[in-house]
């Protein structure tokens, strides 16, 4: 028999510990959704590179799109206050795919030194050749000043250079995803000097670049994966030798992709 002065302590339970208990366990459970539950590591099952500085981050995804044989790049660039398109799977020895500018939409394909390029008529301005070039494949010579021009958008190594670059002080941002994958935002300059998601599963490959002053949003993708390269068919291609027929104005041509070893630079929207 129970002493009545001194019920038994499990004989009471305040409605106010019940409710804290309850207030905590759905809080808990809140925060686990976003990767930081209560009690939980949110760098479990992750590459680790989340727990570095910002600067080591970087470094790390820098180090790893250098050591990568191949990239697909997608999404918006502005170079030399020209907006474009891109959608361009890249490797050491060439590239091919697609960019879009406001006057034309652009096929590229480059293997090895030999560039070969695809675009409407109207590209092609008024020259006698103009209306057979809207599906053909042409050959674009070296000296020809397209070459520049167009061989920037097929260069791995140029591109990456150009659009991994951040500006000002670097600050680690938060976990996200870019697609289903996990990453972790690095910041320059409170994201004024541009954004990028590097990769927390397998290999820190960057995953995201949002370039500085808007200059551009690309995915980068399919790190590594290998993709046919070949030259278009004899019966698809065109050699007009070492100079292109005639096209319309300057102002109708993409400008340069960014330049190595440019990085954001003081002005994002030029090359």
């Amino acid at each position: 028999m129970s002493d009545e002065r001194h019920p038994p302590v499990t004989a009471y339970f305040p409605a106010a510990r019940l409710r804290r208990a309850a207030f905590i366990g759905v809080l808990c459970a809140g925060l686990a959704v976003t990767g930081t539950g209560c009690g939980e590591d949110p760098d479990e099952g992750t590459n680790g590179v989340g727990k570095l500085s910002a600067d080591k981050i970087e470094a790390k995804a820098k180090a790893a799109a250098t050591e990568a044989d191949s990239v697909h790049l997608s999404g918006t660039l502005v170079s030399g206050g020209k907006s474009f398109t891109l959608d361009m799977r890249l490797k050491a020895d060439g590239g091919t795919g697609e960019v879009k500018s406001n006057d034309d939409t652009f096929q590229l394909l480059r293997v090895g030194e030999q560039l070969y390029l695809k675009a409407s008529a109207a590209f092609w301005g008024q020259s006698d050749s103009a209306g057979k070039l809207g599906d053909k494949f042409v050959k674009v010579p070296e000296g020809d000043p397209s070459y520049k021009q167009f061989r920037g958008f097929t260069d791995m190594d140029v591109l990456l250079d150009g659009l991994l670059g951040l500006e000002g002080k670097l600050a680690k941002g938060s976990y996200t995803k870019v697609g289903h994958t996990r990453a972790v935002q690095v910041t320059a300059d409170a994201g004024k000097g541009g954004k990028l998601s590097v990769s927390l599963e397998g290999t820190p490959y960057p995953l995201l670049m949002e370039r500085a002053g808007g200059a551009g949003r690309v995915e980068l993708a399919e790190w590594g994966k290998t993709f046919p390269l070949e030259a278009p068919a004899q019966d698809q291609t065109v050699d007009y030798g070492s100079q292109l027929p005639t096209t319309k104005d300057q102002s109708g041509s993409p400008a340069p992709a960014p330049s190595k070893g440019t990085g954001q630079g003081a002005n994002p929207t030029k090359p």
